[in-house]
């Protein structure tokens, strides 16, 4: 039986917790800063040098080397969720494009197409849908050197590691988004502007990598970003597989204010484990979440049929601070659990299922997620083309 509280936490909490990015412009969490039609974006030369980005993709087929064939990836979903007793259903297509550019240049690309079926009434009556598509990024990188890679265009958040590195459904071991993944990611997740990134040093035993971008405000349909400034900073140990950073970033539109956060990860050569964990914080609240995930085996690409089942297990807190609207975050203070299983089938077919429980004073959910997933790898161009 769905309760009041339930209820509630199901409306003000789905688009965190099923979709991120452009998804949530049609749910509406974000309060009216997605999806507010044509706009504008307001410096006009980093508009210019968007504007060079997209028309290098549009005629990147034309200028590829011989040797350098685009690559279209991503991957297929079906998705089952249910919130307090309310069950949705997302069906999705991720391409990603890459398109090399001779060994300086590259184009990179990814969109989401789903679609959202749901009760009209919540629980009950009729299913009804709506198609949502979101380009998530569409980059032009330069190459500089290894210390140096240029991108202009609208590239992912580097705000911690959760949007850069595990936010396709087929790289993801839970499906949920962490409760934190708002802060440091407004408006959408994306930013349109420029970025510098690349290994400040290195050495055998650990490496420097830094991050540093400024982002202009875009209201376009699709194209939406906030004004921001920010960069990040890790340290790379290869030998231990361990790796911790900070981020920092100004939000400098409307009530300008600072989000900070940290990251670490752990993965050991010789033992199939992967931990990572993040902190976040702005003004708007803070939190944590920290998760592992086990392959049932004992070395690293086991594929026997134990080998292929892995388990996983996250924890999270929230903690609210000032309310703002648009901020996509919980309303009260928030713990949660998870856990689940994934199994990878042969050819990149991956099925897996979890349960979680949420306890808020805003309303207790439990939250069953059932999901497979395809992930294909392909040229995008016939073979012979550049012959």
């Amino acid at each position: 039986m769905t309760t009041p509280g339930d209820r509630a936490f199901t409306l003000v909490n789905v688009s965190r917790i099923f979709a991120f990015r452009g998804t949530v412009a049609w749910i509406g969490s974000w309060d009216g800063e997605l999806g507010a039609g044509l706009g504008f974006i307001k410096d006009v030369w980093l508009q210019k040098l968007l504007g060079i980005a997209l028309l290098m993709l549009w005629t990147a087929s034309g200028l590829c080397a011989q040797e350098n064939a685009p690559i279209l990836s991503g991957g297929v979903q079906f998705l089952s969720s249910t919130v307090g007793g309310n069950t949705f259903f997302q069906p999705a297509i991720a391409p990603v494009l890459v398109v090399p550019l001779g060994d300086h240049w590259l184009v990179e690309s990814r969109a989401d197409l789903r679609g959202f079926i749901a009760h009209d009434n919540g629980s009950s009556g009729p299913y009804s849908g709506q198609f949502i598509g979101t380009l998530e990024y569409l980059q032009l990188d330069y190459i500089a050197n290894p210390h140096l890679t240029v991108t202009v265009g609208r590239f992912l958040t580097p705000f911690n590691i959760y949007d850069e590195r595990f936010t396709p459904f087929w790289i993801r071991d839970l499906q949920d988004a962490p409760i934190i993944f708002p802060i440091g990611t407004r408006t959408s997740g994306s930013n349109n502007g420029l970025m510098f990134r690349g290994v400040a040093t290195a050495h055998p035993t650990w490496e420097v990598n830094y991050t540093a971008y400024f982002s202009v405000l875009s209201t376009t349909e699709n194209l939406q970003s906030g004004r921001t400034a920010g960069g990040r900073m890790g340290v790379f140990f290869p030998l231990a597989g361990v790796e911790v950073g900070a981020s920092y970033q100004r939000f400098l539109q409307d009530v300008n204010y600072n989000a900070v956060g940290a990251y670490f990860t752990w993965q050991p050569p010789q033992i199939p484990l992967d931990v990572r964990s993040e902190y976040a914080h702005s003004p708007n609240g803070q939190g944590y979440w920290l998760e592992a995930a086990y392959h049932f085996s004992k070395t690293r690409g086991d594929t026997s049929r134990l080998g292929r089942l892995q388990g996983v297990a996250r924890i999270q807190q929230f903690f609210k601070g000032t309310p703002a609207p648009g901020d996509s975050l919980p309303s009260a203070d928030t713990n949660r659990f998870d856990f689940g299983l994934n199994y990878y089938l042969p050819h990149d077919v991956r099925v897996n299922g979890s349960y979680g429980r949420q306890y808020s004073t805003a309303g207790n959910a439990n939250i069953w997620e059932a999901q497979i997933s395809y992930r294909f790898l392909f040229p995008a161009l016939p073979s012979g083309v550049f012959k």
